[in-house]
């Protein structure tokens, strides 16, 4: 009987044993496959670290790791760039990633359905950041924001995320959102509250606003170039507010306390000298170029129509004829003008109207600062009526129009 309980416990024993093994196989096996690497790194995709490329360039830009970052989106390039605050307090470019995917055309946001990607002036805040996303990650934009309500545009869901799919969203790849969001998330880490999402249709160059000046939402991106300007010459993101249904950056109410509403109006507010009459100089440089644009491009055009009239038809080499025996136009392009706008003999005509006039009069100072002290407009007129004249070097320039 003895030998039997013996041969017992030794049994139980053996039995526990295995049982044992089992159960430390199953861990290690979860263990494992919590660790488990796919093809963008280990661990949790929203914990994981920013590319050894990314750590790399921020070494070299002299960024640290949790400082903020600011997000500049152009649908027209497919470009997302990461801009990211440096030791000297303003930002600089740390990446610039090629959109996957972005739907619907240049333009705004009207309706829920319309499958159009957002543009404007978005923050995101660490509430709008998603782990789990099916689109590997993501975040949303916040759409619609103060200055969309105002406009009653509707909408829910506008991510960047990855998985290169989209449907009014910014799509990127997987790698790519996997750096966006880690940067995002350092920069709440070292006390960024939200980061600024700007999403414009194309670089708000003057070339590509003479380019588009004949497109439905010219007035709207007209707006939207003003703060694109703001951040170009300070390099720092610029405060938002709305009211009477638009963007106002960088201003201060003069009274302290009252309120930015986005469909009342604006109160007398105060923009800081220096941000005024930098981005005042860089839009009257803008407004120079887009004129001289135009010029060019009605001077080309009534060259054309000068051939079709002589030839029948304005190949080159009519052209060149045309220009031997003195009937072509006789002076050149206008100065600093793009060489393409003057050479390609297939640019647009100018086309009358308002949308021809110089795109960039700068917004009248409410509060009476010193940018409203020192202009009360600038920029040129009416962009056919000088191309009439340009043919006649003396010609009198057409009257300044404040816009």
């Amino acid at each position: 009987m003895a030998q039997m309980a013996r041969d017992d416990t030794k049994g139980r024993r053996s039995i526990g044993r295995a049982v044992s093994k089992a159960l430390a196989v199953v861990a290690l096996g979860g263990l494992l496959a919590a660790c488990q690497a796919d093809e963008l790194g280990y661990g949790p995709k929203h914990l994981r670290p920013v590319s050894a490329e990314v750590k790399r360039a921020m070494a070299r830009l002299d960024m640290d790791k949790t400082s903020p970052i600011m997000l500049r989106i152009f649908k027209e390039e497919s470009e997302l760039e990461v801009w990211k605050q440096t030791k000297s307090g303003r930002f600089a470019l740390l990446e610039t990633f090629e959109i996957c995917k972005w739907s619907g055309k240049l333009g705004p946001k009207f309706k829920e359905g319309d499958r159009q990607a957002p543009e404007g002036f978005y923050e995101i805040t660490p509430a709008l950041m998603n782990p789990n996303s099916s689109y590997h990650l993501a975040f949303n934009l916040g759409f619609p924001n103060r200055f969309d309500q105002a406009h009653d545009r509707t909408g829910s869901h506008l991510m960047v995320h990855g998985a290169c799919s989209s449907r009014g969203c910014y799509a990127m790849t997987d790698a790519q959102v996997q750096d966006i969001y880690a940067l995002a998330r350092d920069s709440f880490r070292g006390g960024q509250r939200s980061f600024q999402v700007q999403a414009f249709p194309f670089r708000m160059t003057a070339e590509n606003m003479a380019r588009h000046r004949d497109n439905e939402h010219f007035e709207f991106w007209q707006m939207l170039k003003r703060g694109y300007d703001h951040f170009e010459v300070t390099k720092v993101p610029p405060k938002i507010e709305v009211c009477e249904k638009r963007y106002v950056f960088d201003a201060t109410p003069l009274v302290e306390g009252v309120p930015f509403r986005a469909r009342a109006k604006c109160p007398a507010y105060d923009i800081p000298d220096s941000i005024e009459v930098a981005v005042a100089r860089k839009q009257q440089q803008d407004a120079e170029q887009f004129e001289q644009i135009v010029l060019a491009e009605a001077r080309a055009e009534k060259r054309r129509a000068q051939l079709a009239a002589l030839f029948g038809g304005g190949t080159d080499d009519d052209e060149t004829q045309a220009d031997a025996a003195g009937n072509g136009a006789q002076d050149g392009p206008a100065q600093g003008a793009t060489a393409t706008a003057t050479a390609d003999q297939s640019a647009p005509a100018a086309q009358p109207g308002p949308a021809t006039q110089t795109a960039f009069a700068p917004e009248r100072d409410s509060g009476g600062g010193f940018f409203g002290r020192l202009f009360s407009g600038f920029g040129g007129g009416d962009a056919q009526a000088a191309a009439e004249g340009a043919g006649d070097p003396n010609a009198p320039r057409p009257a300044v129009k404040p816009q």
